[in-house]
């Protein structure tokens, strides 16, 4: 978790992308994901972590289903959702924290 704690750390937004790592999910998420990256470039980061590699993290974070995104900024949550998001929401939910 310690590792989780530096991830976090910082002023700039980062989106994390808890994904179940079957290949469906993991080839529709990941377009979206780099298009969100695009977008942002170095204002932010796009991480995407399989929930099966994670079980501590997510156990932590109580993550009960797949895809869920979630935004930090300054290692505090300030916006989590389950389910299917499109590239433009994401851009424009993290957009909102960009310095």
């Amino acid at each position: 978790m310690s590792k989780f704690g530096d991830l976090i750390e910082g002023e700039k937004p980062i989106l994390l992308a808890f994904y179940e790592g079957v290949e469906n999910e993991e080839d529709r998420i990941q377009p979206i994901l780099l298009d969100v990256a695009k977008a942002i470039a170095d204002a932010g980061k796009v991480i995407k972590l399989d929930i099966s590699k994670n079980p501590k993290l997510v156990e932590a974070l109580r993550i009960k289903a797949a895809p869920t995104f979630t935004i930090y900024k300054s290692s505090e949550m300030v916006w989590r959702e389950t389910g299917e998001q499109d590239a433009n929401t994401l851009i424009g939910l993290i957009s909102e924290y960009l310095d």
